[in-house]
This record gives C-alpha cells, structure tokens and sequence, in this order.
C-alpha cells in the first residue's frame, strides 16, 4: 500500500499535448461540472437508451456467453418508456429542431414540383446516409430493427459483474494490440504510451484516449463493487484493494498513474466537445423531447446550464492542433483515426457479459460523438446551414444520449478523490 502514495498523492501538475493542468480540471469539474449532472442524467430523455445487445461478434467466432447473473440486462416494457421517445413523433420533433432549412426548401421545391418520384426520394436518403457516415468516428446501432431494445440505464447501472479472465482479456487486447496507434517498441498491450513515444500527436492522442476511456470504466467497476451477498441484500460499495490493483504505481509497474493522466486528457476532449456543441442545443427549435412538455423544457434549461458552463473553463484543449492542414497527409490520418474508432466500437458487440457490452457501447459510441463534434468537417451553428457545399452539423438522438456514458468522466474523477483519501488514511 506505501506505493501508493505517490500514484495518487499523485497526479499532479501538466498535462501532455494540453496547456492545462491537474489542480485546475479537479477544481472545475467538481464544482462546477459535475453538481449540474446528476438531475440531468437521471431525466428520461437520458435514462432511456436503445440498443442492440444480440449483434454478432463481427471478428471471431465465439458461442460462449457470460453466465453470471450481475451480467444481465433487463429491457424495458413499452409500457416504461415515455410515449414521445417510442413513438415516432420524437423523430419528427428532433427533424424540426433540424431542418427548419429543410421545409423552407420544400416549400420553394413544391412551387415547381409538388412531388418527388420514389427514386428521388431514395437518393436523397442515401445521400443523407452517406453525408452521416463520413462524419462518424463509431458504429451505431440501428434503432429501427426489431432486435434495438429500450434499456432504462439507472435500473441496469454500470458496475462489477465478475465478468474477467481470458475472455474480458482478449477484448481489450483486440483494442490496444490490433486497434492502436503504437511503436513497434511497445510490446506488452494495455501498455499507455508515454509523450515520448515517438508517435505524432494525433496518434498518441488516439492511444491516450482508449486508456483513458479503459481507466474511466475501471474506476467506475471498482466504484459499484459487489462487497458482500447473502439470501436478504446485495452490498455494493467502493472496494479499494480493487482500485490499487488497477491504478497503484507499484502494483502496475508504474503504468497506473499514467492511466490516470490520460483519464485527465480524455475529460478535456469532451469538455471542449460540450463547449463546441452548444450553439445546436441552444437553437429555439430543439427540445430534448420525450412527451412530458415542462420537463422538457427543464431539461434543456438544464443542458444549456451546463454546456455554458463548460464553455467557460478557462484552459481549453484546442482540437485544431489535431490533423492540422488540408493536404492529404492530415486528411489520410484522420481517416484512419476514424476507422480504426469504428473499429473499436464494433468490437463492443463481441463483449460477452450483457451488462459489460451495454456500457461498452455506449461509452464508445459516446466518445465517438464527441470526436464528431470536434472534427466534423460541417459548421456546428446556431441556426441551420443554408449552403448545399457544406450542410448543416446534425446529431442523431442515440448520439446524444450516449454523450451521457461519457458524461461518467465527471463522476471518474470525482471518484478519484475519494479513492485518494481512503487510501491516505490507512497510511
């Protein structure tokens, strides 16, 4: 345990590639970020996430399946799910929010035709298709399918399952030994590379990100610990022994604080994601709809609050440092940052423990957005875009709930500090 106390006592001071540092982020997010989450988070329109949890593993053939019984997932009735997030009428009023432009167009289009052939009409969705793929960095599920189910996410919490071995190992050593951005140097996988990688930024950003998506979910699963059972209750709780295994300098051959300086990297990129996304939320038109007109109108009050908030941190990461030029060069690299991401979020479908498989996809498909948000080549407005070169930023709703799985960075490092002073206080 005396290892310890410098992993947390711990990480302190700058961070690579950032012009911030650990103190500031600590102080920002846990008094002015994370208070304003947690009503929002458990609102409906953020509760409820649909998804497809029987996708086949699309690398390798696998029929086992996670018999423990913390690893299932219990779906929603229709009768649970609010009836504007069932009904189709969500989607018209999240397209209201959207294409204003678009029924000014249509108008002026049915002055000099009032229809549109099928073979028109199916172009122009393959058109929107195509414009909504190039600009994804992650797989989503298809809503529409009769297998996308609701899943009330506070009743199916993120937490320890037993779900470990060679089957959770093999998992994450598809993500880093297949699916990073690494030196031929490093050899042994879950490995975060350190600034001096030799990597160029964007590389060793992408690295960053996937340990410090992997460390946000260990935190998480050593934060909702299964302490103790018997035939009455389940004892859930903070276990510290299992946050030093994963995080304790020593105990990880020094790898655990870097984990945690990249855990401090990743939560800069979505808080500048939260800040650059804030004019497509503040549009009059666009309401984070669920059928229940006041607590609508609530929540976006809600989400304004704090996407203004995030505007406000002082020290942003600044994204345009990322794929700097418009030469082929930087647009082969961000090309092949983008599908070696999808890659990984395709991965999330060969997750074996139901429950693990949930909150993996949704953190991924999460960070996907927020890597959407800052490297979309379309302009994030505060009204639509009327140029047919460069159409107006849109987000789909299962890209906006799932911002909420990485939401949980907040929560990470908050949950950080409580580790921290457990810990010192047995030393």
């Amino acid at each position: 345990m005396h290892g310890f106390r410098n992993a947390v006592a711990y990480v302190t001071g700058t961070l690579d590639d950032c012009a911030c540092d650990v103190e500031t982020i600590d102080r920002f997010n846990n008094k002015e970020i994370f208070p304003k989450l947690q009503k929002l988070l458990s609102s409906d329109y953020f509760r409820f996430y649909k998804v497809n949890l029987n996708n086949p593993c699309p690398f390798w053939t696998d029929h086992s399946q996670c018999g423990l019984k913390y690893c299932a997932v219990k779906p929603c009735t229709l009768g649970e799910v609010p009836e504007g997030l069932k009904s189709s009428s969500y989607k018209y009023s999240e397209a209201a929010s959207q294409d204003i432009e678009e029924c000014e167009k249509a108008e002026k289009l049915g002055a000099v035709n009032g229809s549109l052939s099928d073979e028109t009409r199916q172009a122009l969705q393959e058109w929107k298709k195509h414009d909504d793929e190039s600009d994804r960095f992650c797989m989503l599920d298809d809503e529409d399918s009769p297998k996308s189910q609701y899943v009330d996410l506070l009743l199916n919490p993120e937490r320890f399952t037993g779900y470990k071995g060679p089957e959770a190992w093999r998992i994450w050593n598809s993500i880093y030994e297949e699916n990073c951005f690494k030196p031929y140097s490093v050899k042994r996988p879950l490995n975060p590379l350190a600034s001096n990688s030799g990597l160029c930024v964007e590389k060793r950003a992408f690295f960053r990100l996937i340990s410090g998506l992997h460390a946000s979910i260990n935190i998480h699963l050593s934060a909702r610990y299964l302490l103790d059972e018997n035939w009455f209750e389940m004892k859930w709780g903070h276990n510290v022994s299992e946050f030093q295994l994963r995080f304790d300098k020593e105990l990880t051959e020094g790898e655990g604080p870097k984990r945690l300086r990249n855990l401090y990297f990743l939560y800069l990129i979505e808080l500048r994601a939260l800040a650059k996304i804030l004019p497509y939320f503040e549009r009059p038109a666009f309401h984070l709809y669920t059928g229940q007109h006041t607590q609508d109108n609530e929540n976006k009050k809600l989400l304004l609050e704090l996407l203004h908030v995030a505007k406000s941190f002082p020290l942003h990461f600044d994204e345009t440092a990322l794929f700097a030029g418009n030469n082929k060069e930087a647009m082969k690299l961000k090309e092949d940052f983008k599908l070696t991401f999808k890659n990984i979020s395709r991965i999330m479908d060969c997750v074996e423990c139901f429950k693990c498989r949930l909150w993996g996809k949704l953190q991924t498909q999460g960070l996907g957005s927020a890597l959407k948000i800052l490297f979309s080549e379309r302009q994030i407005d505060a009204m639509p875009n009327t140029s047919n070169t460069n159409p107006s930023f849109q987000l789909s709703r299962q890209e906006i709930v799932s911002l909420r799985g990485r939401l949980k960075t907040s929560k990470s490092i908050k949950i950080i500090r409580f580790f921290s002073y457990s810990i010192h206080k047995t030393l």
